[in-house]
């Protein structure tokens, strides 16, 4: 009797695990808490030293990160280059995109992006967007306006998606995302999913617990984190991926936001820092940050200057700043780099 209650509690504890580690609801029927680390920045931790190693032909030893901007509030995430090597910047808390010129001067470049939390830029230099709607705690008078949807912010402002392909209101927090040179765009949230430019979205990838993504520099393979690791797909088409498989893996923590370099090297950033893999996802070593980190790009005149948006912020005092529905903060950081980001795409 007492073997027999000893399997069964034993089979109810692994049955337990496997629903927490299951991948999330693509398809959920109604709107959704987004998880932690996902839709919004990391939990903050403080500033700490970051002393940079060599990585040959990547960064230098003894690179020095600047802080070049902070803000309250959930304030900076989705960070990409524009065609002048600025830096643009998704405030969510602030319904704003943020540029960042090559002298580290911030204005506002769009106003009005309500609940944008990612951004991407195609071939053309297009700008396109995530919205999210507002988290609980959230002041904003217009809150109840604000909606879950991929859309062009430049050259002219265009809804994209809103509605899954039945026509019904998308109920998942757009992530990160990456337009697709045909109108659309892929983005995460747990799931992978695609925005087609008919205006609907798809699941295009299941049993994931996706975050970053990024295309490889010939647009021909997506990189998407899942969790530990980095999987691949090939693009077949618009919202059609094939033959997926592990890529690399983080040795340290879960992977967040992604960028490729001129030669196909994959960032990935992390709480430790912004990983290294070559083209054929072998490790090439760490970059250790300030803090730890949730989005990463290229940029300036060069693309040769690797910024990343770190979780939490310090006022005068050395206190943490908490600010806006999620208690948190943003800073925004550089490096000098040997690597080059890619010249005729935005990340």
């Amino acid at each position: 009797m007492k073997k027999t209650l000893l399997l069964i509690l034993v089979w109810a504890t692994s049955v337990a695990a496997q629903g927490v580690n299951d991948p999330p609801q693509c398809r959920p029927t109604g709107q959704q808490a987004p998880p932690a680390g996902r839709g919004g920045p990391a939990p903050q931790r403080g500033a700490r030293d970051a002393v940079v190693s060599a990585i040959p032909g990547v960064v230098t030893t003894g690179a020095q990160w600047t802080k070049i901007w902070q803000q309250g509030g959930n304030s900076a995430d989705g960070i990409i280059a524009d065609k002048d090597g600025n830096v643009l910047v998704a405030q969510e808390d602030y319904d704003a995109v943020l540029k960042i010129d090559k002298n580290d001067k911030a204005s506002v470049l769009v106003s009005n992006a309500k609940g944008v939390g990612s951004l991407s830029i195609d071939r053309e230099w297009r700008l396109y967007a995530a919205h999210r709607t507002e988290r609980t705690g959230s002041t904003k008078p217009d809150q109840a306006s604000i909606v879950n949807a991929i859309s062009l912010l430049m050259p002219s402002r265009k809804m994209v998606a809103e509605k899954w392909d039945d026509g019904t209101t998308l109920t998942v927090r757009p992530n990160d995302l990456a337009a697709d040179n045909k109108g659309g765009a892929y983005f995460t949230v747990g799931c992978l999913y695609y925005a087609s430019a008919q205006g609907k979205v798809t699941v295009a990838a299941e049993n994931l617990r996706a975050n970053g993504i990024v295309f490889s520099p010939d647009d021909k393979i997506l990189y998407v984190t899942n969790g530990g690791t980095i999987v691949a797909f090939d693009v077949q088409g618009p919202g059609a991926l094939v033959n997926r498989r592990d890529f690399a893996k983080l040795e340290m923590g879960m992977g967040d936001g992604c960028a490729v370099d001129s030669e196909g090297r994959l960032y990935v950033t992390s709480n430790a820092g912004v990983a290294v893999f070559d083209k054929t996802g072998q490790s090439l070593g760490l970059i250790p940050t300030p803090r730890g980190v949730i989005s990463v790009t290229f940029a300036g005149p060069d693309k040769k200057t690797l910024y990343v948006v770190g979780s939490g912020a310090e006022d005068a005092n050395g206190q943490p700043i908490r600010e806006g529905p999620q208690q948190t903060a943003a800073t925004i950081y550089k490096l000098p780099m040997i690597a080059q980001g890619l010249r005729d795409r935005a990340k």
